[in-house]
């Protein structure tokens, strides 16, 4: 019986204390009494850093070294951070060394297509110097042939005559064969120079075929060397890609600021994009909250001063937020006024540096702040 009664008094209190709850809530829901109601009314707000989440880009690997420790002041650039770089490096290493493998087979192959084109016009210049040659060794012996023939023709008629013996038209005979054959000859040495060339009587005009074949054959060496240039491409990309791996493997402040939590340590292994230092910035803000009819002179951009609690020093600040304010200031009953409350506004102000101010400090606007505007 005894334990009834405790567990039903027990019951009497929980229900006592949960109506007193529900009460105290609806007391300062209609009374305006919540966080951001009591916040418009203040106008005051903590002064907070801008916290900034270090990580590797898109790289991972053991921690080699680092460089900072918790509490240290860092400038933009300053290294953080850097994983072991001896893969990265060694496979620099390897493509640096083909790249110029390729550079020297460029060369290699290039210098072979200057002399081929050089060999090619030196054997045309020759050609044209031969060709020009045994056209006058033609012409010499048709000269000489036409002679033989005039003389044949001379003796054959002072033989007829009885005028010369005939051992003289015989001589005669012999030189005109001679001279017939000779000029076959030379014409034949001249086609074999000519080779399959259209013989114009004018070496300008002239186009070897063997030296065409040479001069094609210089030419198609520019796809090799082609080739050899895109694959050379090819691997100067890949040794960029990995030049911008290795210097994603220092990690470097991004900006100014103080070391809040060194989160890795050295040895171990990082993976991609994790957090490894937490990072103070310099650019801090304070939030208050204003009624509807004070945020509608403002605009994000507009200068706010406001002054700290805490010594009374005037902040100077900028704001970079003007928007709904979230909670109970959204148009409640107020029982005392009668009528509807206006809705809060959240106004993010961030401050200009400034010696003797730093995070955790309250700062407050006076209302004349809005009433100029």
């Amino acid at each position: 019986m005894q334990k009834v009664n405790t567990r039903k008094k027990a019951l009497r209190v929980g229900a006592v204390f949960i109506g007193l709850l529900f009460i105290g809530g609806l007391l300062l829901m209609y009374k305006g009494h919540d966080a951001i109601a009591l916040g418009m009314e203040k106008k005051e707000g903590i002064l907070t850093a801008e916290q900034v989440k270090m990580s590797f880009d898109s790289v991972s690997g053991r921690l080699l070294s680092v460089h900072v420790k918790e509490g240290d002041e860092v400038k933009k650039g300053d290294v953080i951070m850097e994983i072991d770089a001896t893969d990265t490096d060694l496979a620099i290493e390897k493509l640096q060394a083909q790249i110029a493998q390729l550079d020297a087979q460029i060369r290699s192959q290039g210098g072979t297509q200057v002399v081929n084109y050089m060999k090619a016009d030196n054997d045309e210049t020759q050609s044209f110097r031969q060709i020009d040659q045994q056209r006058a060794a033609v012409s010499a012996a048709a000269a000489t042939l036409k002679n033989s023939q005039i003389d044949y023709q001379r003796k054959a008629a002072l033989v007829s005559a009885g005028a010369v013996a005939q051992s003289q038209l015989d001589d005669a005979t012999m030189a005109l064969n001679v001279a017939q054959a000779n000029v076959e000859q030379q014409q034949q040495l001249l086609d074999k120079l000519l080779a399959g060339a259209q013989d114009t009587g004018n070496t300008d005009s002239l186009n070897l075929p063997t030296i065409a074949q040479q001069r094609q054959a210089a030419s198609n060496m520019s796809n090799d060397i082609d080739a050899l240039a895109q694959q050379k491409q090819a691997l100067e990309v890949q040794l960029k890609q990995l030049q911008v791996q290795k210097e994603r493997l220092t990690l470097r402040a991004p900006e100014d600021g103080k070391v809040l939590k060194v989160l890795a340590k050295e040895g171990e292994m990082i993976a991609p994009s994790t957090p490894v230092v937490l990072l103070e910035s310099d650019r801090a803000y304070y939030d208050i909250y204003i009624s509807e009819q004070q945020a509608r002179g403002l605009s994000e951009g507009d200068t706010i001063t406001g002054t700290t609690v805490a010594g009374e020093k005037k902040v100077t600040g900028t704001i970079r937020l003007l928007t709904k304010a979230p909670g109970f200031a959204d148009l409640k009953q107020s029982r005392e006024k009668g009528q509807a409350d206006l809705t809060g506004f959240q106004v993010r102000i961030f401050i200009d540096p400034q010696d003797g101010v730093m995070p955790g400090m309250t700062i407050g606007v006076n209302d004349s702040e809005f009433a100029k505007r």
